[in-house]
């Protein structure tokens, strides 16, 4: 059974830190791409930072500098560490794994979701 759980989420203040995680079981979580999308209310959801099987990494425009994803293949965990919140980055923040193969296509799973909100 497949499972991606994330944790961490919560209220900080702006400026300050959060690092949410991700914790994947049920399929061959090395193989696979991580990625963080978000979704505020109101709004499409986005794609904040991935990071590749290989470990190559890519941020939106919004949080290039301020977030770092990061992934510990022994732990079949990713991360998202957050600094610098700011009020616009309140979404609920989901974890995303992906791969792509030849024969059985793209495989995409999603976890349950982590409320992140910045207000002061």
């Amino acid at each position: 059974q497949v499972q991606l759980v994330e944790s961490g989420g919560g209220l900080v203040q702006p400026g300050g830190s959060l690092r949410v995680s991700c914790a994947a079981s049920g399929f061959t979580f090395s193989s696979y791409a991580m990625s963080w999308y978000r979704q505020a209310p109101g709004k499409e959801r986005e794609l904040v930072a991935a990071i590749t099987s290989a470990g190559s990494t890519n941020y939106a425009d919004s949080v290039k500098g301020r977030f770092t994803i990061s992934r510990d293949n022994a732990k079949n965990t990713v991360y998202l560490q957050m600094n610098g919140l700011k009020p616009e980055d309140t979404a609920v923040y989901y974890c995303n794994a992906e791969r792509t193969m030849a024969i059985a296509g793209t495989i995409t799973y999603w976890g349950q979701g982590t409320q992140v909100t910045v207000s002061s």
